[in-house]
């Protein structure tokens, strides 16, 4: 009965996603979560973004975001120095260590994303990201008090 239910079917398949994607890292001898590799990516691309605004990218609470990049400076996969233009800001900026850590994954990363969309056409591919962006814009307009489209 669940299986029916396109939301649970969804759930089950990214839970799976991540599991896989964790076990596909970890087998290639990397020490790095899916969490952290996301966080570290968003940002070597934005390195001035904070904190809510990583954790927008990454769908995970500020909290757990404050948590992912103190293990990171833990890690030697980043470092954070006070802006020296305005020091309520943070500057992070990837270590020499986390720049390897990221070009050691990207290809165990491209593997497993290739591996998860195997036998899936690209149009499919683009059918269903057309999909989920229309129930994420529905899911978002409602919640923001608006009637949906």
């Amino acid at each position: 009965m669940l299986n029916t239910v396109i939301f649970y079917v969804l759930d089950k398949t990214i839970k799976q996603y991540r599991q896989f994607a964790q076990s596909c890292i970890d087998q290639a001898g990397i020490d790095i979560t899916v969490d952290q590799w996301l966080v570290l990516n968003v940002i070597q691309e934005a390195p001035a973004l904070g904190q809510a605004d990583i954790g927008e990218r990454v769908f995970k609470d500020q909290a757990s975001v404050a948590r992912i990049i103190s293990l990171l400076e833990k890690k030697n996969l980043l470092q954070q120095v006070a802006s020296q233009e305005d020091r309520r800001r943070i500057n992070r900026l990837i270590t020499p260590q986390g720049q390897q850590l990221i070009e050691a994954v990207t290809p165990v990363v491209l593997q497993y994303r290739s591996t998860a969309l195997r036998g899936i056409d690209e149009s499919a591919i683009e059918q269903c990201r057309q999909t989920l962006e229309l129930i994420f814009r529905n899911c978002q307009s409602t919640t923001n008090g608006q009637s949906g489209e």
